[in-house]
């Protein structure tokens, strides 16, 4: 009896599903329950969703810290509660007179290591319930800021529509940071509100459009990125000896090697294949996650 096939599947996730809903189709499309995600999508949300199957459903934490990129649509002049499209306009003001110069003036506010408060419509947990699910109550949500790290916010095109005035941008950021509460502040910055009118994510990690395929591409053929070119891909690798190998399959640490770098390394046995991840800590490489 073989292995059930385990690897990571490239979703281009189509606009109105939630990411649950794309692992339930691979479920039945995979034939198994051990199906899940690293990162959700907005329901509005299309572009790159990783998913996991079988073993790699464990390796999925490990990918979370990756950078991230998008291209996105903000629309200034209005406010939404959700700060998307998706949510009821809460307030309108001309932004006819912004131009291009006025819009890029702003954004390096946003770029770099920036404390963010993230969206009151989100996921996140205050005093063990969503918040979405209090705003949605009735109640105020004030979250807190959090630190997260936008390396690129740039304009690709600014168009103006009336007094409406759309801004395409693009966006290479650090896991958790929130699209929506970019536009957001950045409309509260040029005091005429804004919001998200469309979001594609182009890029988690290593793991690009090139490699996605849409959920009927996925029906008509499964293709699945095996652990052994997902671990190459995504993380620093070491190849080890024979003894070493022997090692790290009983998850035992290893002496006297240097990884060679920071956090995570995938480690490999003489065949190439991915037997774990290990991490340096000091003279001693330890396990912190095996897969075989």
């Amino acid at each position: 009896m073989t292995d059930p096939v385990s690897g990571l599947v490239i979703v281009d996730k189509p606009s109105g599903w939630t990411s649950h809903d794309v692992v339930g189709r691979m479920r039945r499309l995979a034939g198994t329950k051990k199906v899940g995600h690293a990162g959700t999508l907005d329901p509005m949300a299309t572009g790159v969703l990783v998913l996991g199957i079988n073993r790699a459903t464990r390796l999925l934490g490990h990918l979370t810290l990756a950078d991230k990129e998008y291209v996105a649509t903000i629309r200034l002049g209005q406010s939404t509660i959700t700060d998307d499209a998706e949510g009821e306009v809460t307030a309108t003001a001309s932004a006819a007179h912004v131009d291009e110069a006025a819009v890029r003036a702003v954004l390096p506010a946003y770029t770099g290591d920036i404390m963010q408060v993230p969206s009151s419509v989100s996921a996140i947990k205050v005093d063990g319930v969503r918040s979405y699910a209090k705003v949605r109550s009735g109640e105020e949500v004030a979250l807190k800021a959090r630190p997260v790290t936008v390396s690129t916010f740039e304009v690709d095109e600014v168009r103006h529509d009336g007094d409406a005035v759309d801004v395409d941008v693009r966006v290479v950021c650090s896991s958790g940071t929130y699209i929506r509460a970019l536009a957001r502040d950045v409309g509260a910055d040029l005091g005429v509100g804004g919001h998200l009118t469309m979001l594609r994510r182009t890029r988690v990690g290593g793991f690009g459009m090139s490699l996605a395929r849409t959920l009927e591409q996925l029906e008509a053929e499964l293709v699945v990125i095996g652990l052994d070119d997902v671990a190459r891909t995504a993380f620093a690798s070491y190849d080890l000896g024979e003894r070493e190998a022997s090692d790290v399959r009983f998850g035992r640490s290893l002496t006297g090697i240097d990884l060679g770098a920071p956090g995570p390394v995938a480690v490999f046995d003489p065949a190439g294949g991915f037997l774990a991840l290990y991490e340096q800590r000091g003279g001693v490489a330890k396990p912190v996650a095996v897969f075989v």
